[in-house]
């Protein structure tokens, strides 16, 4: 999709898999405007005791999308569905999809109903303990928060799946650029519940108004504070460890070999591309590890040469504070890198390798079992043939051993028995 070109006035629906136009400006985060038109946020502070906690899951899942996104300079709007839980005044925000978006004739934004239905139930159907339900949704907006262009689709949620949504809103600024109320300065995320204002009814837009009333729909601010489960802990650990430890700026040679290889990468699968992006960052993580080795190699042999002679006779070498700090550092981030026991993975191997020839022998024997059954099945029917072919040939033979009465053998014996009597 990224290689066709977009008429002017059109974007691509992934849904119907053709160009629809667009009603208002887009950007790269969708067609919700990025400049303030009219903020409909209310201005008083909120009195309903809600309380919202906010897991990490969501808020990088929010920004893996926003970035791929970007990266792939993609043109449909991008907004998303929260799961969590909601007891009481307590909501939780532990989970999020992206969701496709559809425009109406009247250029208003709406999700897919069937679509949407279907996959929130596989996403009740997967996450069942706990149980996690739809809670809200999200979506990019301007630092003022939401506009009139998030009403219709925020309508949507609220009466069709939960009359008691919220909407998270992922400002498109600079974290701390932005007064905090019930935000995280360190996060450029607010959540908002849904109120009506009677009192500003006589002076609300008409397209402010709630369908069939005369109280305008508006945002209001909720509290919130961040929540980590231990899956989480270890999750947000072993990524804030990749990126710590990877996150290494290119030299010329890697810019230049990257623009070389733009035409082959631009020919790989999305999985391929993944699978790179992965590698790249082993092989980055492995070159920082071994700049700290040298590193720390340099400053042993630089304190050896601090070494006073006298220890130098008698083999004592004592590295210096800093350097043990250094070393201790680098080998309590190693443990997670540290192969398992020689011993215990040949045992691994030896016992991987049995049971592959294990199931070898029990085919090869089952192969030798049918092959004897075929081979006594052609000896029975060529013994059967011949015992045929020789009954045709010679029928008093077989006569006379089928009765051994014939002829007059029997007790008497001998064919002429009848004329000694």
């Amino acid at each position: 999709m990224d290689n066709i070109a977009t008429p002017t006035g059109l974007y691509w629906s992934d849904i119907y898999h053709r160009f629809l136009p667009i009603p208002k400006r887009i950007s790269i985060f969708g067609v919700f405007p990025m400049e303030p038109e009219k903020p409909i946020v209310s201005e008083k502070a909120t009195d309903s005791g809600l309380h919202a906690q906010l897991h990490p899951l969501v808020v990088i899942t929010v920004s893996d999308q926003i970035g791929r996104h970007f990266a792939r300079n993609q043109r449909s709007p991008l907004v998303g569905a929260l799961m969590g839980q909601q007891n009481g005044q307590e909501i939780t925000l532990e989970n999020v999809f992206e969701c496709p978006v559809t425009i109406d004739a009247g250029g208003r934004i709406k999700l897919p109903a069937a679509w949407f239905e279907e996959r929130l139930q596989q996403f009740k159907d997967v996450h069942k303990s706990p149980a996690l339900e739809l809670v809200g949704w999200w979506a990019v907006t301007p630092s003022t928060g939401p506009t009139e262009a998030h009403l219709n689709l925020h309508r949507q949620v609220l009466q069709d799946y939960n009359p008691s949504a919220v909407f998270l809103a992922y400002h498109n600024t600079t974290p701390g650029s932005f007064p905090a109320r019930g935000r995280d300065p360190k996060l450029p995320v607010t959540i908002y519940e849904t109120v009506y204002e009677g009192e500003n009814s006589a002076d609300a837009d008409k397209n402010l108004q709630l369908d069939g009333e005369g109280i305008p729909l508006k945002f209001r601010e909720i509290p919130f504070t961040v929540e980590t489960g231990e899956a989480e802990m270890i999750g947000i650990d072993t990524i804030a460890q990749h990126s710590g430890t990877a996150s290494l700026a290119e030299t010329q040679e890697q810019a230049s070999a990257k623009m070389e290889n733009q035409s082959v990468e631009g020919e790989l699968s999305q999985e391929e591309v993944e699978i790179v992006a992965s590698l790249q960052t082993r092989i980055n993580a492995t070159r920082v590890l071994q700049s700290r080795v040298d590193s720390m190699t340099e400053k042993l042999e630089s304190d050896e040469q601090k070494t006073s002679p006298q220890d130098k006779e008698s083999g004592k070498r004592t590295p210096s504070d800093h350097s043990r700090r250094e070393i201790n550092a680098i080998l309590s981030q190693a443990s997670l890198l540290t192969p398992s026991e020689d011993s215990t993975l040949q045992e691994e191997i030896v016992s991987q390798s049995n049971d592959v020839q294990l199931v070898s022998l029990l085919g090869k024997l089952g192969e030798g079992t049918q092959a004897m059954r075929e081979l006594g099945r052609k000896t029975a029917t060529i013994q059967a043939g011949q015992q045929t072919a020789a009954s045709r040939q010679d029928p008093r033979s077989n006569m006379q051993r089928g009765n051994p009465d014939f002829f007059g053998q029997g007790e008497q014996g001998g064919p002429d028995a009848g004329m000694r009597q």
